[in-house]
Formats: structure tokens, C-alpha cells, sequence
């Protein structure tokens, strides 16, 4: 299978290197980075969740409706929807899309984010309530009769949906996590799995773990793997590094300056959830790992999702990117700090040449043993 490749569809132009300009919600902006992503060989682009952010399905409903190709990556916190109405919205969504959606179920890492929202339930029952909630979407996107449930977690009867999705038998289903109850759920359910950018032992190793995962849960067929990354390039590795440099500093004097939006900021100091405690773990034990992975962009922000950074010339992140492939990860989700130019830059630059050595590698497989190339799903 091709090499695909995951944006991220921002609603206003702010990240960690620089305040927003404008609204939360700037509509000309969202479509523009939308249309950036779709001009320049992205696949999908991820609308993220957050409790107090512009709400992410109409966001990707207007951006589905003015775009022909970009897919949808829309991100779901079950604590915030009961499955029959969000299981509808998912069908419309992909009713509008033409067929283009895949749903990115978060289960909540953080008690002080959920609980912004009303979510008191601890991590572990949240997981278990993910997993019944997927399990439910599933069913409702797939059945024309109606059913009743009776769950831990939600409880209702003959529903049946009037809104199906255009993907047949239904949209694909994307879940992350780096904690063994993350692995459970996930690897039970999850066509996707989502990891953050590691050095490649760890991830070689969490990867093992969802596979494993997904067989004691009985299936033949493990999910795919994306991994997460923060392009840091440049025409030359000098001035890739400096560009970098440059980037921690621009973080660092925000979060000293107090301004919104720079840091992931924990109730009692340290992060609740795996994912970040290992990418705070990894960024105290080095700064640079493998060819071209740079940690201190993930320490500046407290360990902050999907914030280890490749530096280096297109060059060096493309050969980067696919030591991961050779791992198995076939989605790479990246996401520069100047939102708008780095989409540019990384699309005009690094994509076209790993999708070539993808290409090429997989041909050679192919080449060498057929089924082999068949069973490992590429």
C-alpha cells in the first residue's frame, strides 16, 4: 500500500511559535490551509478536538464541501455525544464528503480537559467507554434494523439510523494511545492506530505491542500505523539546524511571556497520560535520535502531542520518514509551525520523494516475493 500522508486543517493560523492573528474560527483561513494540503499531495488533514476550540465536525463539513480530494481525519471525544447522534453526524459528514471520512475517537489523557466538559470518569473507565462507543458507531453505520443496547456505559432501544455512510460497509476508525489500556482498546477496534514521533526502537516496540494487542483480541489483521512528526527543514543542514533553534526559542519566550496556547498544561505539573510522560522521558535521556529526530521541541512544550521534530534538508526528513515505513508505519502525519508555508514547503519537498522510494521499495519486494508484499497489507 502507498505511503499516505495526514495535515492538519487549523482554523486560524496560531501555534506554538506565534499568537493567532485573528478569530478561533477564521473560515477564509481554514479553507485555505485545506486547499494548501490539496494542492500539494496531502491526503487528509486531521480536524483536532479540544474543550473550548471551534468544534470540528462543521469545520470539516465546510472545508469537505468546497474540496473534491482532501479526506477528513475528524477528531471525536466520545464523553461529548451519545453514539446515536454522533454515529449520524459521522454518516452525514460522510454523506458530504463524498466518502471521505475517517473518525479519530480520543478517549481523553488529561481529568482537567475532560472534566472542562463534564467528563468525571477516570482514564481506565474511559477507555472501556471508548471501546463501547466504537463498538456501537460500527453497528449503527451497518444496520438497517433496529437494535437495542445494553451497555456499561450507554443503554438505549430499537434505534435504527436513517442515514448511512456513502463507504461501504462504513468510514474507517482511527484511535491513539501509548498505555496498555490504550493498546487494548485500540487494537481491538482501531483500523488506524496513532503513535507520536519516537526514536525507532520505541516505536518498533509500541508497534509490537498494538499488533499484539490486536491478536488477543482476535483478529487476523493488526491496524495500520501512522506516526506523528514536526517537519523542521531547510535547503541545507545548517540552516535547517538554525531554523530549529530558532523554533525552541520562539516557543520558549511565548511560554515565558505567559501567552495562551504554547504549552499542554497539567493540573498537578506532570502529564496524566503515557504518550507524554514518554516523550518527556525520551527528551531528558537525549536531544537527537536515529537521523534526524530532535527532542527539544517536545520538552518546551511539557510534552505536548505529536511535538518531536526531523530536522534536516527534505533530503534527510524523507529518508527519516521511511526508516519508519521500513517499520511498518504506512501514515505519516507532520504539521509545521508556520501552519500555511511549512504544508507548502513539505509537500513540494519531502512527500514527492519518499512516495518515489516507497514506490520503488515496494516494486523491488514485490519483485523478490509476491505474497509476501500481499500479506504485509502494502
Amino acid at each position: 500500500m502507498p505511503v499516505e500522508f495526514l495535515g492538519i486543517a487549523a482554523t486560524h493560523n496560531g501555534s506554538e511559535t506565534s499568537p493567532r492573528s485573528g478569530a478561533a474560527f477564521d473560515k477564509e483561513y481554514t479553507l485555505k490551509l485545506a486547499r494548501a494540503h490539496e494542492d500539494h499531495g496531502w491526503d487528509r488533514v486531521l480536524f483536532a478536538y479540544g474543550s473550548g476550540s471551534p468544534d470540528p465536525a462543521p469545520a470539516a463539513a465546510y472545508v469537505a464541501s468546497r474540496l473534491d480530494r482532501l479526506q477528513i481525519l475528524l477528531a471525536h471525544r466520545p464523553n461529548v455525544s451519545y453514539p446515536t447522534f454522533a454515529a449520524k453526524t459521522f454518516a452525514t459528514l460522510d454523506r458530504i464528503s463524498d466518502g471521505r471520512l475517517t473518525v479519530h475517537f480520543i478517549t481523553g489523557g488529561s481529568d482537567h480537559e475532560q472534566r472542562r466538559e463534564g467528563d468525571t470518569l477516570t482514564k481506565d473507565e474511559r477507555y472501556s467507554r471508548t471501546r463501547e462507543y466504537i463498538e456501537i458507531v460500527k453497528r449503527i453505520w451497518t444496520s438497517h434494523e433496529p437494535f437495542d443496547h445494553e451497555g456499561e456505559h450507554y443503554r438505549f432501544h430499537d434505534f435504527v439510523s436513517d442515514v448511512f455512510p456513502v463507504q461501504q460497509p462504513r468510514p474507517g476508525v482511527s484511535f491513539g494511545g501509548s498505555s496498555a489500556a490504550a493498546y487494548a482498546a485500540g487494537g481491538a477496534e482501531a483500523d488506524i492506530y496513532a503513535l507520536w514521533g519516537e526514536p525507532l526502537e520505541k516505536t518498533a516496540e509500541q508497534i509490537e505491542a498494538v499488533k499484539a494487542a490486536a491478536r488477543a483480541a482476535g483478529r487476523t489483521t493488526p491496524p495500520r500505523i501512522q506516526v506523528a512528526f514536526r517537519p523542521i527543514i531547510a535547503p541545507t543542514e545548517e540552516l535547517a539546524w538554525e531554523k530549529a533553534h530558532r523554533t525552541v526559542d520562539a516557543i520558549k519566550a511565548r511560554k515565558e511571556n505567559g501567552e495562551p496556547g504554547v504549552v499542554r498544561h497539567h493540573r498537578r505539573g506532570e502529564p496524566e497520560n503515557t504518550g507524554s510522560q514518554r516523550l518527556i522521558s525520551i527528551a531528558q535521556s537525549g536531544e537527537r535520535y536515529d537521523r534526524a529526530l530532535w527532542t527539544p521541541t517536545a520538552a518546551a512544550t511539557g510534552g505536548a502531542g505529536n511535538s518531536n521534530a526531523l530536522v534536516g534538508t527534505p533530503e534527510t526528513v524523507a529518508r527519516a520518514l521511511l526508516d519508519y515505513y521500513d517499520l511498518g508505519v504506512d501514515i505519516i502525519s507532520a504539521r509545521g509551525y508556520d501552519l500555511l508555508g511549512d504544508a507548502i514547503d513539505f509537500g513540494r519537498h519531502v512527500i514527492p520523494l519518499v512516495r518515489e522510494e516507497v514506490a520503488k521499495r515496494d516494486a523491488e519486494r514485490a519483485a523478490r516475493d509476491p505474497q509476501a508484499l500481499v500479506e504485509a497489507g502494502r
